[in-house]
């Protein structure tokens, strides 16, 4: 989570002081566009900055979203009736992955906040259908981060890699540790996964997975310490 606790269009989009245009944020999919997550996310911090820190977590939430606090909680139920802090956390997308489909992807960079320590973030993304027509918007389902010593720092592009769509990834069946929660999630068309296992000190690990044609590989992998 954002503190609770290569692509030329990218690039432009960080840069315009007016956002990205609705057109990104309620892009359909019909071919995987990771442009259209890293567009949602950009989007997502300026609502932040220009809202509030809290009010855009609900904005933009899924209804089944989870957060870490540090267990894992129900974002609809956490964020209620929460007050925006007097400045909002800012954050930008160093890297983004989707699923072949084009209807799940995920985002992950760094974080800044006002009282200036730095960390990182991952956050899950689905494309919420709101009629028949298969028009939507992007939701996150899941945001998790941490906080780091020194700042992560972007390349000069944002990295993009979509899954194959050769063939389709199996399953993963995974028993969680004794005492610990986990999930497990995917794709519709299970060309990207992702993770969580929490344990009951709090520490957790995230991961997403993505298939490549002929095998599953594991693309980001976010271990957070128990809290002391």
């Amino acid at each position: 989570m954002k503190p609770v606790f290569a692509l030329t269009l990218a690039a432009a989009l960080t840069g315009c002081t007016a956002g990205p245009s609705p057109e990104f944020r309620t892009f359909q999919p019909k071919i995987a566009n990771p442009s259209a997550i890293i567009a949602a996310d950009i989007a997502f911090n300026q609502l932040a900055q220009q809202k509030g820190q809290w009010t855009a977590f609900r904005e933009t939430a899924a209804k089944d979203a989870v957060m870490f606090v540090p267990q894992p909680v129900a974002a609809s139920e956490w964020l209620k009736g929460k007050a925006d802090p007097a400045a909002s956390v800012k954050w930008q997308p160093h890297k983004a992955f989707m699923s072949c489909d084009g209807k799940t992807g995920v985002t992950t960079g760094a974080w800044q906040r006002p009282d200036g320590s730095v960390g990182y973030f991952t956050t899950v993304w689905e494309f919420v259908e709101t009629n028949n027509r298969g028009d939507g918007e992007w939701k996150w389902v899941l945001d998790h981060g941490d906080a780091l010593t020194a700042p992560r720092m972007p390349k000069e592009m944002i990295e993009t890699k979509v899954a194959s769509c050769k063939g389709r990834a199996p399953a993963i069946l995974v028993a969680p540790p004794e005492g610990a929660k986990m999930k497990i999630g995917y794709a519709r068309d299970q060309s990207l996964s992702y993770s969580w296992i929490v344990h009951p000190n709090g520490a957790r690990t995230i991961e997403i997975k993505l298939w490549n044609g002929e095998a599953t590989e594991t693309v980001v992998t976010d271990q957070v310490a128990a809290e002391l």
